[in-house]
This record gives structure tokens, sequence and C-alpha cells, in this order.
């Protein structure tokens, strides 16, 4: 595995990268292959130690850390593996960034993941069209470092490898775990064994069997794209649970993700009090009531139980 020396100045590497350019290409010429193969050998680790000079702040002496110096200059942009590559100066890029993903607990998604969330989470991700997304490409979605990430990663190592545990179950085995707390794509996915249908299983938990698990697009506009979490340990009624994502969507916009009882917001959260958005039916779903805009208006969990309790009923 090649590696950097100490970073330098970037104009001692490359008159020494020309100099090993014009030798190869006399072997080239000369038909020496083993001279090609030693002089390509030397380019890559000057290619090496050129990229560690990218960024020349003497605290950025490990390519960890020259990695998460970049990934922060450019938060929300999606970068190649060879990008990366080229600023940690070693091969080893990959296993680098999986450290500050599960050590470190900084939101970094892989181009696998990206490629497995919802379309309208893309779409707003990258605005318009949405690109060809490949595995080694990724995300720093937030440059706040995430101190629980470590212990967070641990219990995902024991869920993952419950074998009597289908991937949803183990999603919410997972997002119970942590209620509340702020969860990536990318802890789900692992979590689910890597399963490339995570993200419609984690839908399928808010949308058929009614936990709040909430985005951005569906009640949590104050989170990143890519980042899920459970509002509280309990399941919704029933007759909530198939309403279309995009009625959802449209009907907490018209609403200004607002509860039209008591004025109630995420932005009033407290861990005391904790509290989630949901849709309510004006004509109940039982008596007829449609799951269109219309029909439905956006209750906090609160006035939402009060608005189904019994009359008379405390």
């Amino acid at each position: 595995m090649a590696k950097t020396e100490r970073p330098g100045n970037a104009t001692i590497y490359r008159p020494r990268l020309l100099e090993h350019l014009d030798a190869f290409e006399a072997h080239r010429r000369s038909g020496a292959l083993r001279g090609q193969a030693l002089e390509l050998a030397a380019m890559t680790r000057l290619l090496w130690n050129l990229g560690g000079t990218l960024l020349p702040d003497p605290g950025l002496k490990s390519a960890e850390a020259r990695i998460l110096a970049y990934l922060k200059r450019h938060v929300g942009v999606v970068l190649a593996g060879d990008e990366l590559m080229a600023v940690a100066g070693i091969s080893e890029y990959a296993r680098r960034i999986r450290e500050l993903r599960v050590q470190g607990g900084w939101k970094i998604l892989s181009g696998m993941t990206l490629q497995n969330m919802e379309p309208e989470e893309l779409e707003e991700l990258f605005g318009g069209e949405t690109p060809r997304l490949r595995p080694d490409q990724y995300i720093l979605l937030s440059d706040e470092e995430d101190v629980e990430a470590a212990q967070r990663w641990r219990a995902a190592n024991t869920i993952r490898k419950d074998k009597n545990l289908s991937a949803r179950n183990k999603i919410l085995k997972y997002l119970r775990a942590f209620v509340g707390k702020d969860l990536s794509g990318e802890e789900l996915r692992y979590v689910a064994g890597n399963k490339t249908e995570w993200a419609r299983r984690t839908r399928e938990l808010r949308t058929e069997h009614g936990w709040p698990v909430l985005t951005r697009l569906t009640g949590r506009p104050d989170l990143p794209v890519g980042v899920y979490v459970l509002e509280e340990d309990r399941q919704g009624p029933e007759h909530d649970r198939k309403i279309p994502d995009p009625v959802y969507r449209a009907v907490l916009l018209r609403d200004n993700h607002t509860c039209q009882d008591c004025d109630w917001t995420h932005a009033q959260w407290s861990r005391s009090l904790p509290r989630h958005l949901e849709l309510h039916h004006i004509t109940e779903h039982a008596a007829g009531g449609a799951n269109t805009a219309e029909n439905l208006i956006t209750l906090c969990n609160a006035c939402h139980d009060e608005r189904h309790r019994p009359s008379g009923h405390p």
C-alpha cells in the first residue's frame, strides 16, 4: 500500500514527477516493461505525497484529518472517491471515511445509500435532475460531529446480527433504541444488513405501521435530507396510515408544519413534553372521509388525541 511522506511543498514533487514521466516514456519506447512499472510505482508515491499538500494546514497530518477537512469545506456536495483518495494521499481512503462515520460520528452518506433514498429526497437534495450516483461517492450532511455515534454503532452491530428479525424489524428496533435522535440513512442501511430496500422498509414503518418516523419531507423540515427521527415510541391510529406520501407532504406544507388547533411547531419541542405532527381526517375515515388534502389538517399528536377522545371522557 502506498503511503505519503510527511506533507511538504508541492514544488518538491512536481519536478520529480516530470523526471519519472520522462523516464517512463523512455522505457516505453525501448520496450522495457519492468522499467515502465517501476516508474509508475514511483509516480504513484509522488502523487500520494502531492495530494498531501492540497491542504497545507500543519494540523492536518493524517489522511483522516485531510479527508474530514475537505468534506467540511464541501458540506452537501457529492464528492467522488477518487477525489477523496487524492486529498488523503493513501489508497485506503474508504476505510478512513468509514472510521470518520463510525468512530467520529460524522454524517457521511455513501453513494450506495444515496441510490436507495426516496426520489423526493434526492430531488430536494440535488434540485432538478438527480445525477447517476456511484457507490464510491460520498456526501457530508452536516459539519457538526455526532458525539453519540460510537454508542449507536455498537447497538447497530448487535441488532444487525439478529437472524430472527426481518430488515424492517431491525430498523424499527434500532429506531426505538434511539427515540428522538437524528439517525442517518447510512445507519439504517447498515442495521438492515445493507439491504437495498432499507428506505422502502423505513417508509413502510410510517405509512403502513403508524410509527412516527419523520424526515425533512414528512414533518421535520429542519432535518437535513437523509436523516430520520422516530419522534415517539408509539404507533399512530390505523386509519391514518394509508395517506399517500404526496398528499401527506402537501398538507404539511399548506399548514406550514403547524398544528391547526394549538399552533405547535417542532421549534417548541422539548424532551419533557415531546410531540410530533400528524394528519387528521375532518370527515372520519371510517365514515367515508377521503385521503385528500381537502379532508385533512395538520395536528400535533396531543391535539389529535383530543379530537379522537370520546365526548365526556377526560
